[in-house]
């Protein structure tokens, strides 16, 4: 018994005196490397992995800073992605916001405009009434009794010429007469020049057919006699 004692403190003596690595083996019995693992650490142990510590930090650190970087550079990424998509998308808006306008004016227009031909083969119309009004004798019109007949007829074609106009002015198309107005290339068309005392040149002295306009724009130019400057400017 008593060597079995003797053996075992030995054993513990050379356990503790044994190195590190070696107690580590796998040959090394259980009751040796828990006594290992109680002792404190060699002083170069400590000092070593106190020296690796800061590493370890500087090193998780800098990982830390790549990652915030990548994280940084796809937010920034995603954020001009979206920005782009914004802008295309403001610019569709706008783009259907101008087509929109435009289809609506277009429409306008042709509503406005429909019977511009149909109201310019009319003007021959009243341009013939005229001409039949402005042609009877106002003498033959003051008898009323004896003319009984032209001035029934002369009356029916004033009203037909009055009625007719107004059912024209009606669709947006009126008359303008530029008499003693200056010439305007604009509106009239001038058929003859003249010199005309008392006259200022430059002004029509004669309309031989009045102008018409249809929604503001001209329809027919008045066909009138400009009064001719005399020093030929």
């Amino acid at each position: 018994m008593f060597r079995t004692v003797l053996s075992r403190a030995y054993r513990v003596h050379a356990v503790a005196a044994a190195p590190r690595t070696a107690l580590n083996s796998s040959n090394t019995p259980a009751f040796a490397r828990r006594l290992y693992s109680d002792q404190p650490k060699a002083e170069g142990e400590s000092k070593s992995e106190a020296q690796d510590a800061p590493k370890k930090d500087d090193t998780a650190k800098s990982a830390g800073a790549d990652e915030l970087e990548k994280a940084k550079k796809v937010i920034a990424e995603k954020d001009a992605k979206i920005k782009e998509i914004k802008d295309a998308y403001l610019r569709a808006l706008a783009d259907a916001e101008n087509i929109r306008t435009r289809s609506k004016s277009e429409v306008e227009s042709t509503k406005a405009f429909a019977i511009q031909n149909f109201a310019k083969d009319l003007l021959d119309t009243v341009d013939i009434l005229e001409l039949a009004v402005k042609h009877v004798p106002k003498e033959h019109l003051a008898d009323k009794v004896a003319n009984k007949s032209l001035v029934d007829l002369y009356e029916g074609v004033s009203m037909t010429k009055s009625n007719l106009l107004r059912t024209l002015e009606r669709h947006g198309v009126d008359s303008f007469d530029p008499l003693d107005k200056p010439y305007d290339p604009n509106t009239t068309h001038a058929l003859y020049q003249a010199p005309m005392p008392g006259k200022t040149p430059g002004h029509v002295f004669a309309v031989e057919k009045r102008g018409y306009t249809i929604k503001g724009r001209v329809l027919r130019p008045a066909q009138v006699g400009v009064v001719l400057d005399p020093n030929g400017n």
